[in-house]
């Protein structure tokens, strides 16, 4: 009978020497190792060209590389790059590269598929099939900074948390991936300039304070109102907005760190006064920016992109109480959009 092999990138540091002592070598050959999977990203044992044909050979037989490979990829007339990534079992994720005249954003995926419902969501179409891995949230933001390098000459400088997927259902796998790519022995980026998205599960947010993160927030909010949002997002009907506001002022307090609203103004849903309202009185409650973000449709249903004389009503009651608001401007358009959702999105 096959044994499976374990991806290896599932192993501790402290596991892959007491691997390489177990079998008979030094310790430091997992340090080498370590460092070949994650600083230099290497794809196969073959790439490992420090390391002893004997002892790659040795790996082969233990472990398996579960590398993305990006399937297809489609590029904007606006510079934007949308990759179809195939993962080791033959699921696909998507992920974004989001240009401006000063960085190069990562929009990543978390999950295959999506844990919950929102009504305007591509990705809520499909069930979450499972959990991505932290190597194979890694491996996107890996390939984005290849094709930031190859097509706007300088590296990554953002990732967003924003692809397919709610991040806070795939908790520790991300905190695991967000460690890797800040940390010295990966990418080395600053947690600064990482956001996490999420729909909104009160309970994780909490859970993000009490582990003391230091990459942003960022809420998809959409509505004020409880029966307008779970309209919306049918999951937050278990989540209702005070409890979604006590776990941001949580946040807050523990972590001196403003929340970003991602905000969708939708034909005849949100598009009226008592909305503009409620997301003014909300957004009071704790430091906060907007991001009102042109919406991509679908399909033809229901969910269409409210009127500019809509949107600018927005903005004017948003900077008449002092609350900084920024209107996102849908990338990509000619072609298909990740998550039914493509906006101009930075850390």
């Amino acid at each position: 009978m096959q044994i499976e092999k374990k991806d290896i990138r599932a192993v501790s540091k402290e596991q892959l020497r007491e691997f390489f002592v177990t079998s008979g070598d030094k310790a430091f050959r997992g340090n080498q190792v370590y460092e070949w999977l994650w600083s230099k990203g290497a794809h196969s044992f073959e790439d490992m060209t420090n390391i002893s044909i004997e002892t790659r050979a040795m790996l082969e037989s233990n472990f398996v590389i579960n590398h993305i490979k990006v399937d297809t990829m489609q590029r904007s007339e606006d510079g934007t790059v949308k990759n179809a990534v195939r993962l080791h079992d033959g699921l696909v994720v998507e992920s974004v590269l989001i240009p401006t005249n000063t960085r190069t954003t990562a929009c990543v995926s978390s999950q295959v598929g999506c844990s919950l419902d929102c009504s305007f969501c591509a990705t809520a179409k499909l069930k979450r099939m499972r959990n991505l891995e932290p190597g194979e949230i890694y491996d996107q933001v890996i390939a984005i900074d290849k094709e930031s390098l190859l097509y706007h000459n300088h590296p990554l400088s953002n990732i967003v948390f924003m692809g397919m997927g709610e991040p806070l259902m795939n908790y520790n796998n991300m905190m695991k991936a967000i460690d890797m790519i800040t940390s010295p022995e990966g990418l080395g980026m600053s947690p600064k300039r990482i956001m996490v998205s999420t729909s909104g599960v009160p309970k994780m947010i909490k859970k993000l304070a009490d582990d003391d993160v230091k990459f942003k927030l960022a809420v998809s909010l959409h509505s004020g109102i409880d029966e307008i949002r779970a309209r919306i997002m049918p999951f937050s009907a278990n989540f209702p907005l005070a409890d979604l506001r006590e776990s941001l002022e949580y946040w807050y307090k523990k972590t001196k760190s403003k929340i970003s609203y991602e905000y969708v103004v939708w034909k005849d849903i949100n598009d009226n006064q008592e909305s503009i309202d409620a997301l003014v009185k909300f957004c009071k409650y704790v430091p906060c920016k907007v991001n009102l973000i042109e919406y991509n449709p679908i399909d033809d249903g229901e969910f269409q992109q409210a009127s500019e004389e809509a949107t600018n009503a927005y903005i004017r009651a948003l900077e008449a109480n002092s609350i900084v608001v920024k209107v996102r401007r849908s990338r990509g358009k000619d072609i298909d959009a990740a998550c039914g959702q493509l906006a101009n999105k930075e850390a």
